[in-house]
């Protein structure tokens, strides 16, 4: 924009000599649209935002349920059943690392730690990491009921905290899965292009040269709005401005280890 912007003042002042008696120009178009770009552009950022807090209530609502979860198991357990407490010491933060990876570009299993030697193995042969984990520990729980190591109440009292995984699986699915409306964003970014294209044929009789800067800050503030909203829309990569899920995880995966094994 600061080639063309100077290429355009340069045409029109120094070769075509072009003033304002000659070739007046106006802004009052520009302000028109520029009030319609504004709403646009004001939709498209809180619509991404939107799906960036949403995303990072749901990994603050897993932190929580983990934590629960395993409060509650501590409390329910012997301190002698350390068998237990390991696996799901293993479980619970499995869970978790592996719908972040899942978020990305699928589950890595150097990212998990095996309670047995068939894991890994049958990890393997499922599409959904997340959902395979989630229902190994609804399966160890309803075994530990079985063998009576759980009341039936105890039974219903840990079902809520497994019930949500599922629900922030799903709710984290149906952001990464339902981006914005191509349309929708190509037509704001062909909005952006025409107005800041437009832009020095409004300036150039009026402010000479001046138009350059003005028509470059205007650009860079438009085109950076626009780029925000695209950065943060998908909050689950591994960009700087994407949610902390490799800290979150980590975070999970101490606190858990602290509460059931106490080492």
């Amino acid at each position: 924009m600061t080639i063309f912007s100077t290429a355009l003042c340069y045409v029109l002042l120094d070769i075509l000599r072009f003033h304002e008696n000659d070739f007046h120009t106006t802004i009052s178009m520009h302000s028109l649209l520029g009030i319609v770009l504004g709403l646009f552009l004001v939709f498209r950022t809180n619509s991404a935002y939107d799906r960036w807090w949403e995303g990072r209530k749901l990994w603050g609502s897993f932190v929580n349920n983990t934590r629960n979860l395993s409060l509650k198991l501590n409390a329910f357990l012997s301190q002698d059943d350390t068998e237990t407490r390991t696996w799901f010491v293993k479980m619970i933060p499995n869970l978790v690392m592996s719908l972040k990876e899942h978020l990305r570009q699928g589950v890595k299993e150097e990212f998990l730690e095996s309670p047995d030697a068939d894991f890994i193995t049958n990890l393997k042969k499922v599409k959904h990491g997340p959902n395979f984990i989630s229902s190994l520990l609804y399966q160890k729980t309803n075994d530990l009921y079985k063998k009576q190591t759980l009341s039936g109440d105890q039974l219903f009292m840990l079902d809520k905290e497994l019930k949500e995984f599922s629900d922030i699986i799903g709710a984290c699915e149906r952001i990464k899965n339902t981006p914005i409306p191509y349309s929708y964003t190509m037509y704001i970014k062909q909005f952006i292009f025409i107005y800041i294209i437009t832009l020095p044929f409004a300036f150039v009789t009026t402010s000479g040269y001046i138009t350059v800067p003005i028509v470059v800050l205007i650009t860079f503030v438009l085109l950076s709005v626009e780029l925000i909203a695209e950065e943060i829309e998908d909050p689950f990569g591994k960009d700087i401005n994407d949610l902390p899920t490799d800290e979150l995880s980590a975070k999970i995966k101490d606190n858990v280890r602290e509460i059931l094994l106490r080492d």
